[in-house]
């Protein structure tokens, strides 16, 4: 079964894949079942956290995955189920990634800031393997239960990373996210511009966001 929504959609948030969670559901459950990948290659024991007030997609494709990667105390192997979500160009204001990371002298807090002056943060073909997402987000011709493999993805889906072409997907030509806030595991891109960026390591836990802003 597959559904269509064309023109201007609105959906507060949303986590994992921008359906309602039926669908949600069915759509990571098939992609797991699938054994689909993640990233190819073996993500860190830590995901981390990326806040911006604006992202701007153009030509959006998402369908679920596994990132692979280790625990990161014990060194065993962990499958993290993720939703992969690509744009062939994406633009980003106001970005902040942060990392908490245990060291001997306490938590330390890796954080990364840029496009906050004015000038946005620029990536095309940049793929996120996303865990968590709250957003308030729209998206202009939105199809809904496209086999990932399908030709007529104007983005296609990242190398590696699709078990079955017969997969579930979904896509837009454009998706504006406004007040992001997510957790991911790993991203790329062919090229990423950050103007003004800014990264400091700062003593304690002082991530781009806390957990409870979003519940």
């Amino acid at each position: 079964m597959s559904s269509q929504v064309r023109g201007g959609t609105r959906w507060k948030r949303f986590a994992l894949v921008m359906v309602p969670s039926i669908a949600a559901t069915a759509a990571v459950g098939v992609g797991l079942a699938q054994g689909a990948l993640a990233a190819s290659f073996s993500v860190s024991g830590q995901d981390f956290k990326v806040s911006a007030d604006k992202l701007d997609g153009d030509n959006l494709i998402q369908y679920g995955g596994i990132a692979k990667g280790h625990d990161l105390k014990t060194g065993k192997e962990v499958d993290h189920p993720v939703t992969i979500s690509g744009f062939s160009h994406a633009e980003i204001t106001n970005m902040c990634q942060s990392l908490v990371t245990p060291t001997p002298l306490g938590n330390i807090t890796l954080q990364l800031r840029t496009g906050h002056k004015g000038k946005p943060a620029v990536a095309d073909n940049i793929y996120l393997d996303v865990a968590e997402l709250d957003t308030d987000a729209e998206f202009r011709n939105l199809d809904i239960g496209v086999a990932v493999g399908d030709a007529s993805h104007k983005t296609k889906p990242q190398a590696g990373t699709v078990a079955s072409p017969y997969a579930f997907s979904q896509r837009a030509d454009k998706a504006i996210l406004t007040n992001v806030k997510q957790k991911a595991w790993a991203t790329t891109a062919g090229t990423f511009k950050l103007p003004n960026l800014k990264l400091r390591l700062l003593s304690g836990d002082q991530p781009c966001y806390t957990d409870a802003e979003v519940k």
